[in-house]
């Protein structure tokens, strides 16, 4: 009990709360508000995936839509073929909108995550 009573002093709470100190401030590591490198990488994968989307995307919908018209301009009355014409140029131009849709939300994620 005597050894508590001594080791609970002034002088060596203060000596402790200075050591304390000394290990916060003086030894820790310093970031200077610098992104983090994760958030770095992401970002750049976000925009190299947007580039990519909309680059491979758009000339496949503009295929995928001449295709169909062409498929229903030389159907000559078949109704299964004027069918299938009229539902590839609707499920290009659905696709396409939905990658638009999805370049939209993966800047929103961007902008988040780096604001």
């Amino acid at each position: 009990m005597k050894y508590i009573k001594k080791f609970i002093n002034v002088n060596n709470i203060s000596t402790i709360f200075i050591f304390s100190i000394i290990f916060i401030f003086i030894l820790s590591n310093f970031s200077f508000a610098a992104y983090p490198k994760l958030i770095n990488t992401l970002n750049v994968a976000f925009e190299k995936i947007k580039s990519w989307m909309v680059s491979l995307a758009t000339p496949a919908a503009a295929v995928a839509v001449a295709s169909g018209i062409f498929m229903k301009k030389f159907s000559f009355g078949d109704d299964e073929r004027m069918r299938i014409g009229k539902k590839l140029i609707r499920t290009a131009l659905v696709s396409y909108a939905l990658i638009l849709v999805l370049d939209l939300v993966l800047s929103t994620i961007q902008n988040l995550l780096a604001g």
